[in-house]
């Protein structure tokens, strides 16, 4: 919230153009971003409480390098930005692919599996929802790198479209 009254501030105050306002509307949308990725990092915590208190069963997909890869993505994105850092940024874009086929993968799983054990299909959903919003944290981060791109390049990369010069 502070981030963002600054912010609204400043382009008030001091009425920003070009390079100077790009800046201070990616960092408005990136703090948001931020936001939505505590949140997702709040839905995950609470789906394992939820799984700890199923009866034990199998875990059927290892999230660690869906996890691994999206944290790695939190962290260049941020990078980027105080880098400023379009290479970086554009390396994130690209990783978010293999996040969304790992989510597919665990979704094929545990589609495969409730149907052979319908009896686990609570926890099974459980699980489904944990790549759900690693995806989605995935997803936030890109978006980070986008606004990235945004304040460096001035041009919108979003819904799949990669800067050219990058």
């Amino acid at each position: 919230v502070e981030v963002e009254e600054e912010i609204l501030k400043v382009m008030a105050l001091y009425q920003p153009v070009a390079v100077d306002l790009r800046f201070l509307v990616a960092v408005l949308k990136i703090n948001n971003e931020l936001e939505r990725i505590g949140d997702q990092a709040v839905n995950i915590a609470q789906r394992m409480k939820v799984l700890t208190k199923e009866p034990k069963a199998e875990f059927i997909f290892d999230y660690s390098q869906m996890a691994d890869i999206t944290k790695s993505m939190l962290k260049k994105s941020l990078d980027a930005l105080v880098n400023i850092d379009v290479a970086l940024a554009v390396e994130i874009l690209k990783l978010d692919d293999e996040v969304d086929r790992l989510r597919s993968e665990a979704y094929d799983i545990i589609k495969r599996v409730i149907a052979e054990k319908p009896k686990q299909a609570g926890f099974l959903i459980n699980l489904l929802l944990v790549s759900r919003h690693l995806e989605r944290l995935a997803d936030h981060t890109t978006n980070i790198a986008e606004e990235v791109i945004y304040m460096v390049e001035g041009e919108i990369v979003r819904h799949g479209k990669l800067v050219t010069g990058a």
